[in-house]
């Protein structure tokens, strides 16, 4: 696995997570970071962005809710979710150019 997504579980609304997405360093320098979700039942949708400089991009439901940023020391892209709402729930996958890690389930119940 060249991607290691981790940090989902079950929250209440409300609560915050933090996801984590590790990769070799030859990887995680190479494009931006990208997080992606699918709900059950629904379409794999866009969150956020972080390119490899660190400008950062936002899908409108998670603006102001979610922050994204990249630790390069450590190879790893952060995603804080915050303000958690049901309509979050889903799997939470992590993506550089055309390489995908496997997903990690976040599950909000209100």
């Amino acid at each position: 696995v060249q991607l290691q997504a981790s940090g989902g579980g079950l929250v209440q609304a409300g609560r915050s997570l933090r996801l984590s997405c590790r990769a070799p360093a030859n990887i995680f320098n190479s494009d931006n970071v990208d997080w992606y979700r699918q709900a059950p039942g629904k379409r794999r949708e866009w969150v956020a962005t972080v390119s490899r400089g660190g400008a950062t991009d936002y899908a409108h439901s998670v603006n102001g809710r979610f922050a994204i940023w990249r630790d390069n020391a450590r190879n790893t892209v952060y995603l804080q979710m915050n303000t958690l709402k049901p309509e979050d729930t889903g799997d939470y996958y992590c993506a550089i150019g055309k390489i995908w890690g496997q997903g990690t389930l976040v599950t909000v119940s209100s």
